[in-house]
């Protein structure tokens, strides 16, 4: 339940937008923003995520960043509804970042799960709160007073008040403990579960939504960065003559090297200062730099391939062990094993990084696209050595995020410049910098066993993986992964199998590692989803019919009581309460599995060299399957005419951004499966913009559609749960169609070329 305090009981907040009124707190106040309209007359404010003025307008706190996923809309319609409010007087305001509000980081897939029920009690006290307004106002009792579409309405007599006419009154009263709120039933909704479309969509479609791009102060410099081509570098020296020469270029900086690891904080290097973007980056290309490379100056991709491989061949540190393994593999009637690769993957959102800072009176303000405001805000004032109090974090929207956007380097780029130039400064990366500074996904390689017996039964599963770490991007001396990752596709696996042994072998970082959208779940799932397959083949069994077996029965699986060291996405710390309910649940992974069977017509006939693959995996708290309908060519091209993706992600609160991200999920899945790689070469970079880096295209954009399991359960994750089963599912079609195997990624179309 959450903490709701009467805080206008004992005082206006420090530094609010309005004169008084009543502040129903979880932290602390409410605060008008930069860039925000809010209620500017006698506000009833029952928390930090709602305000009513008496004017009647709602206007409620989007304290998560929008970037596509819809959460600046689905929070707030939740509110509102338990509030019983009219959406069309309602005003969503992006919310700067501040502790007040509790988690801000948009990450994870958690923002629904991780504040659903607060929402609900944050609207339901303020229900009350009014409706016993109204029964003060009408001397009769509050039972009989009923919140309905931004009015009151007395149920005897049929008179109404608007909220509006309510405020001063309900600001007055005390707010209702938290076992006396009275929840909406689900029959009762008029906003949860329906489709709803997002509040910005009108500005985006018209071009006036502001992205950080979009901001532009008086007086605003530009700025455009050269950093050394290898993490862990640093400047020796550098000559600027030439680069000072050019039209409307100002001066030129140096950014200090954060040493490794680096964090958060800036790589560091050279920024050229101009009155315009073009002056800065052709200012830069002059530049000439004297780069001492530091320790990963030999970083190779393929000779790290190697090395991953070869420690996955050696036992690890067991991070699950039930039964005996080895007894099963030796005596097994069949043995069958399997390596998998993943290469760096860098995010490639469609909007770059880019940032807006103004240093003034020692203290500083941002503009920028970011996942993590109070993350952004504890890093801006580590580099400038000054108090988070006077860093003000403003969150624009997201040209896409993909967890690139949770690391604000670039916004402490901008605030670093601003003080060094004495004015507002905006930083902005160019592909290429996106592209050779990324925090990259990891390179993974795993090697995979199991035990058959006669009947093809699997009773043993042997899963050992090696990657570079996130937290080594954080901490010295890190090589093996954490359990927060680790639960991300091995330590969770589902299948009903009696010896189990999961390993993790140690890797030594040479690149910024980061969280990128499923993060581990991709290449775990792409490697237990496909080895299913080949054990469905080595059986003879039907991919779905094994996939049926290896769940067993319906059962919820409690890891912590087998020993392992599972935090489960963060339910164990965040909503202890609810971890029994969020437990991993073989009978939902079952039903997505018939859905997405039934619907995509499994098992239909197919012309030669087409093929259907199909895939289940739990992630973020939800369940996926995925069916890849694929056309493999005589050249070895790959073209997917369908997806069928079945999603029970529990309770929905709004089904269109489900479709949305499901849709959107698809086309990464494929992005990952059939086109991109990041490739190292003396420490650099090999890849640099679109041309190199691929993603997929419109041409290759599938009959996605997305079946979506009516559940009451709690609400799961949504923006990333899609992405994991996509590979497997395509990279099983393939072999559907052709017969052969793939094990690494991206699809070699050399291997599929036909004899």
């Amino acid at each position: 339940m959450a903490n709701i305090q009467n805080l206008s009981r004992r005082g206006v907040i420090k530094g609010a937008a309005v004169a008084s009124g009543l502040v129903l707190g979880f932290h602390l106040g409410f605060r008008h923003f930069p860039q925000a309209e809010a209620a500017r007359t006698w506000p009833f404010q029952p928390n930090v995520y709602l305000a009513i003025d008496e004017t009647g307008l709602v206007s409620i706190m989007a304290h998560r960043s929008e970037m596509g996923t819809g959460i600046k809309t689905d929070l707030p319609l939740i509110v509102a509804d338990e509030l019983e409010a009219d959406w069309k007087r309602v005003k969503v305001v992006q919310a700067e970042g501040d502790a007040r509000y509790g988690d801000q980081n948009t990450d994870g897939s958690r923002s629904t799960w991780q504040f659903y029920q607060a929402m609900r009690e944050a609207g339901a006290a303020a229900r009350q709160m009014l409706e016993a307004a109204a029964g003060k106002m009408w001397d009769v009792p509050p039972g009989e007073c009923r919140a309905e579409n931004g009015a009151v309405v007395h149920a005897v007599s049929g008179r109404q008040l608007s909220f509006g006419a309510l405020v001063k009154v309900a600001a007055s009263l005390r707010v209702p403990t938290s076992d006396s709120l009275r929840l909406k039933e689900p029959k009762a909704w008029r906003y949860i579960g329906r489709p709803m479309p997002i509040v910005d969509l009108k500005d985006i479609i018209r071009g006036k939504a502001i992205y950080g791009l979009d901001v532009a102060l008086p007086g605003m410099k530009f700025a455009s960065i050269e950093r050394c081509p290898v993490y862990g570098g640093k400047v020796k020296s550098f000559d600027a003559t030439d680069a000072l020469k050019v039209a409307g270029v100002e001066r030129v900086v140096e950014i200090p090297a954060t040493p490794i690891p680096s964090g958060f904080k800036p790589l560091g290097g050279i920024a050229v200062i101009a009155s315009n973007t073009w002056a800065a980056q052709q200012g830069r290309e002059r530049l000439k730099i004297d780069w001492n490379e530091g320790p990963n100056a030999a970083h190779d991709s393929a000779t790290y391939r190697a090395e991953l491989e070869a420690t996955a061949l050696e036992p690890g540190r067991p991070v699950r062990s039930q039964g005996d393994v080895d007894t099963a593999l030796a005596t097994a009637a069949r043995k069958v094993s399997a390596d998998y690769f993943v290469p760096y993957l860098a995010h490639a959102p469609m909007e770059v990084p880019n940032a807006v800072a103004h240093w003034e009176a020692n203290t500083c303000e941002t503009w920028s696209p970011v996942q993590n405001p109070q993350g952004a805000r504890t890093t801006v004032a580590q580099v400038l050595g000054i108090p988070e109090a006077d860093v003000t974090i403003n969150v624009t929207l997201l040209g896409g995020g993909f967890g690139r956007k949770s690391k604000p380097d670039y916004v402490a780029e901008a605030a670093f410049l601003s003080r060094a130039v004495g004015a507002p400064v905006k930083v902005t990366w160019t592909r290429e910098d996106e592209i050779r500074h990324d925090y990259y996904h990891a390179i993974t390689a795993q090697h995979l066993e199991a035990g058959l017996d006669r009947d093809g039964r699997a009773t043993a599963w042997l899963h050992r993986t090696v990657f570079p770490p996130i937290p080594s991007t954080f901490l010295p001396d890190v090589v093996y992964g954490d359990a927060g990752h680790l639960q991300q596709g091995v330590v969770d696996m589902p299948y009903d199998i009696s010896n189990v042994r999961c390993e993790n072998g140690p890797a030594a970082n040479h690149v910024r590692i980061g969280w990128y959208r499923s993060v581990y779940n991709i290449p775990h799932a792409f490697a237990v989803c496909s080895f299913a397959d080949e054990l469905a083949f080595a059986a003879g069994k039907d991919p779905v019919e094994y996939l049926r077996s290896l769940l067993g029965e319906p059962r919820k699986i409690d890891l912590k009581a087998m020993g392992v060291d599972y935090p489960n996405y963060g339910v164990d710390e965040l909503l202890p309460a609810m971890s029994h309910a969020y437990q991993i649940d073989t009978g939902r992974l079952r039903g997505v599995l018939d859905l997405v069977a039934e619907k995509s017509g499994w098992g239909g006939k197919l012309p030669p060299r087409q093929g259907r693959g199909i895939a289940v995996h739990r992630s973020f708290l939800s369940y996926v399957a995925a069916v890849a309908h694929v056309e493999v060519g005589h050249e070895g091209e790959v073209t997917i005419p369908r997806i069928d993706l079945a999603v029970d992600c529990g309770l929905v609160v709004n089904p269109d951004r489900v479709r949305a991200q499901m849709e959107g999920a698809a086309i990464m899945g494929i992005s990952n499966t059939l086109f991109s790689n990041i490739t190292m070469k003396k420490g650099r970079t090999e890849q640099s913009n679109f041309t190199d880096y691929l993603v997929a295209r419109t041409d290759i954009t599938p009959d996605t559609r997305v079946h979506i399991v009516e559940s009451s359960a709690p609400p799961g994750g949504v923006g990333e749960p899609g992405v994991p089963p996509m590979a497997p599912a395509i990279c099983n079609a393939i072999h559907a169609a052709t017969g052969k195997r793939i094990r690494a990624l991206p699809v070699d179309p050399d291997q599929l070329k036909s004899a």
